[in-house]
Protein backbone atom coordinates (compact mmCIF):
# COMPACT_ATOMS: atom_id res chain seq x y z
CA UNK A 1 0.00 0.00 0.00
CA UNK A 2 2.49 2.56 -0.99
CA UNK A 3 -0.55 5.03 -2.38
CA UNK A 4 -2.00 7.49 -0.93
CA UNK A 5 -4.48 5.34 0.13
CA UNK A 6 -2.13 3.52 2.03
CA UNK A 7 -0.45 6.46 3.85
CA UNK A 8 -4.59 7.92 4.55
CA UNK A 9 -5.05 4.15 6.30
CA UNK A 10 -1.61 4.58 8.04
CA UNK A 11 -2.54 7.93 10.02
CA UNK A 12 -5.82 6.94 10.24
CA UNK A 13 -4.85 3.88 11.94
CA UNK A 14 -2.21 6.01 13.91
CA UNK A 15 -4.55 8.21 15.37
CA UNK A 16 -7.00 5.50 16.82
CA UNK A 17 -4.14 4.06 18.37
CA UNK A 18 -2.81 7.39 19.67
CA UNK A 19 -6.58 7.84 20.94
CA UNK A 20 -6.70 4.83 22.46
CA UNK A 21 -4.21 5.71 24.86
CA UNK A 22 -6.00 8.84 26.32
CA UNK A 23 -7.30 8.10 29.67
CA UNK A 24 -11.13 8.42 29.23
CA UNK A 25 -11.35 8.49 25.67
CA UNK A 26 -9.32 5.27 25.91
CA UNK A 27 -12.10 3.45 27.69
CA UNK A 28 -15.04 4.54 25.62
CA UNK A 29 -12.97 3.41 22.34
CA UNK A 30 -11.87 0.27 23.91
CA UNK A 31 -15.41 -0.97 24.13
CA UNK A 32 -15.32 -1.16 20.35
CA UNK A 33 -12.01 -1.12 19.16
CA UNK A 34 -8.69 -3.07 20.18
CA UNK A 35 -5.17 -3.26 19.07
CA UNK A 36 -4.22 -6.50 17.66
CA UNK A 37 -0.53 -7.65 16.96
CA UNK A 38 0.39 -10.51 15.05
CA UNK A 39 3.35 -11.82 12.94
CA UNK A 40 3.12 -12.24 9.36
CA UNK A 41 3.03 -15.30 8.05
CA UNK A 42 5.48 -14.73 5.00
CA UNK A 43 7.42 -11.98 6.30
CA UNK A 44 7.97 -12.57 9.97
CA UNK A 45 7.35 -8.98 10.89
CA UNK A 46 5.68 -7.79 13.76
CA UNK A 47 2.49 -5.73 12.88
CA UNK A 48 -0.50 -3.72 14.87
CA UNK A 49 -3.26 -2.50 13.76
CA UNK A 50 -6.83 -1.24 15.45
CA UNK A 51 -9.72 -3.26 14.40
CA UNK A 52 -13.59 -3.64 15.60
CA UNK A 53 -14.34 -6.20 17.65
CA UNK A 54 -17.55 -7.53 19.65
CA UNK A 55 -18.13 -10.25 22.24
CA UNK A 56 -19.47 -13.43 21.26
CA UNK A 57 -19.70 -15.54 24.39
CA UNK A 58 -16.01 -16.56 24.97
CA UNK A 59 -14.83 -15.19 21.85
CA UNK A 60 -13.97 -11.73 20.49
CA UNK A 61 -14.87 -11.62 17.00
CA UNK A 62 -13.41 -9.34 14.55
CA UNK A 63 -15.62 -8.36 11.53
CA UNK A 64 -13.26 -7.63 8.24
CA UNK A 65 -14.09 -4.51 6.19
CA UNK A 66 -13.25 -4.92 3.11
CA UNK A 67 -11.59 -8.18 3.17
CA UNK A 68 -10.63 -8.34 -0.53
CA UNK A 69 -8.79 -5.25 -0.16
CA UNK A 70 -6.79 -6.20 3.13
CA UNK A 71 -4.74 -8.55 3.77
CA UNK A 72 -3.93 -8.88 7.63
CA UNK A 73 -6.15 -11.40 8.47
CA UNK A 74 -4.76 -13.84 6.23
CA UNK A 75 -2.32 -14.99 8.56
CA UNK A 76 -5.68 -16.69 10.62
CA UNK A 77 -6.13 -18.75 7.82
CA UNK A 78 -6.91 -22.61 8.01
CA UNK A 79 -5.55 -23.52 12.05
CA UNK A 80 -4.86 -19.64 12.55
CA UNK A 81 -2.57 -18.39 15.10
CA UNK A 82 -1.26 -16.78 17.51
CA UNK A 83 -2.35 -12.89 18.28
CA UNK A 84 -1.85 -10.59 21.02
CA UNK A 85 -4.60 -7.95 21.98
CA UNK A 86 -4.36 -4.54 23.99
CA UNK A 87 -7.68 -5.20 25.26
CA UNK A 88 -9.01 -2.87 28.24
CA UNK A 89 -4.99 -1.54 29.49
CA UNK A 90 -3.68 -4.95 29.14
CA UNK A 91 -1.94 -7.29 26.80
CA UNK A 92 -3.92 -10.64 26.07
CA UNK A 93 -2.41 -13.04 23.99
CA UNK A 94 -4.59 -15.62 22.43
CA UNK A 95 -5.74 -17.73 19.07
CA UNK A 96 -7.24 -16.09 15.99
CA UNK A 97 -9.03 -18.27 12.87
CA UNK A 98 -10.30 -16.30 10.27
CA UNK A 99 -13.14 -17.76 8.47
CA UNK A 100 -15.22 -16.19 5.16
CA UNK A 101 -18.87 -17.25 4.99
CA UNK A 102 -20.78 -17.83 2.11
CA UNK A 103 -21.82 -14.28 1.35
CA UNK A 104 -18.26 -13.52 1.64
CA UNK A 105 -18.30 -12.00 4.70
CA UNK A 106 -14.25 -12.75 6.57
CA UNK A 107 -14.61 -12.64 10.74
CA UNK A 108 -11.58 -13.54 12.50
CA UNK A 109 -12.61 -15.61 16.27
CA UNK A 110 -10.17 -14.39 18.84
CA UNK A 111 -10.13 -17.40 21.88
CA UNK A 112 -8.26 -15.49 24.56
CA UNK A 113 -5.63 -17.41 26.74
CA UNK A 114 -6.44 -17.83 29.94
CA UNK A 115 -3.44 -17.30 31.58
CA UNK A 116 -2.93 -13.85 29.44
Amino acid sequence: MKTVVGRTVRAVNGGVVALLDVPLLGRLLGKGFVVVTYVGRRSGRTFSTPVNYWRKGDELVIGVALPDKKTWWRNFLDEGGPITLHLNGAQRRGHAVAQRDERGRVFVKVRLDSAS
